[in-house]
């Protein structure tokens, strides 16, 4: 799903000229990690079934409807208001006659959240407190950072005016949508951003993970979120769920396995990053070391540029100096 992009150079080089100050050099090697996973950011209608209760429109972000017997739960928005329409129209066609439609993000990122304008009046927005305290302080550079990388997303994401959610809910808020199906909106602390939300659908034990979970995906943390040692402790967490299924924003759908196999992922990179600064390796040349080796280990996948993330290993102050 995730397709390989030389992006990371010139987006770098954008996000200097934009003058990301506050997220300064965190921000260019995150955003290009983040970019190198775009694809065609136009959604579709169509829609796959994951698990009973939960679709999957796969894109620029996927994004997860779960329907019930009387409300519908949107998981993510799409870029901008037209690609928000395209979503909201999809989870009508899924459930017409659900009166109520609610509406997450799994963070504050504008492709999961800055298409919220498209959705329908009265739609209930919900996010966790942290998440919206992310977007009142850097929603707006986001925003603008992300029309400024090319002229398709300067105009999907032309007029955007973000709304103060409807609810906010500290560690956990549940909705109840009808006929047994739950939705568990829960905030484990930060990993990818400090505020990311994850959704646990029950009966089904479908977990939308958002950037938490991912499939074959190297991990990376944005600006000033999470570390590498809280991201454990969310995993560990979320371990505890024995989930399913599980529908990561910017990989394949998978079962269970993820859960543990991202946790492994992270724990390796973690290691070999504290071997080599234990040894005195400056953080570039460890990343280079290790990415190269991730790379023999993991042909398939799209990048193993771990480099990153291993300057998040040396910089994380629970970790030993």
């Amino acid at each position: 799903m995730n397709q390989p992009h030389d992006v990371h150079a010139p987006v770098a080089k954008q996000l200097a000229l934009l003058g990301m100050g506050l997220y300064g050099a965190f921000a260019a090697v995150s955003a290009a990690a983040q970019v190198a996973h775009m694809r065609q950011p136009i959604l579709t209608e169509t829609t796959t079934k994951i698990s009973d209760h939960v679709w999957e429109i796969e894109g620029f972000p996927n994004i997860a409807i779960v329907v019930g017997s009387r409300a519908t739960l949107v998981v993510d928005t799409g870029l901008g208001p037209k690609n928000g329409d395209t979503v909201a129209r999809a989870a009508s066609r899924l459930a017409p006659g659900n009166s109520k439609l609610f509406l997450t993000t799994t963070h504050f990122h504008p492709e999961h959240a800055d298409g919220e304008p498209g959705f329908p009046a009265g739609t209930i927005l919900i996010r966790d407190t942290v998440q919206q305290q992310e977007m009142e302080t850097h929603g707006q550079q986001m925003l603008d950072m992300f029309r400024g990388m090319s002229a398709q997303n300067k105009e999907l994401l032309a007029g955007v005016v973000l709304r103060t959610p409807d609810i906010t809910f500290g560690q956990e808020a549940t909705l109840d949508l009808g006929g047994g199906v739950t939705a568990r909106l829960l905030w484990f602390g930060g990993a990818h951003t400090k505020g990311d939300e994850l959704t646990l659908i029950e009966p089904d034990h479908t977990l939308i993970s958002g950037d938490v979970v991912q499939n074959k995906t190297i991990p990376f943390i944005y600006g000033d979120g999470g570390t590498p040692t809280s991201w454990l402790a969310v995993l560990d967490k979320i371990a505890a769920l024995n989930v399913a299924h599980v529908l990561p924003d910017h990989s394949e759908p998978g079962d269970g396995s993820l859960v543990a196999a991202e946790h492994d992922l992270i724990s390796e990179i973690r290691t070999q990053a504290l071997a080599l600064k234990r040894q005195g390796v400056p953080a570039d040349v460890a990343g280079t070391r290790i990415s190269a080796e991730l790379k023999k280990r993991h042909p398939d996948w799209g990048t193993t540029d771990a480099s990153g993330f291993v300057k998040n290993v040396y910089d994380d102050p629970a970790d030993p100096q």
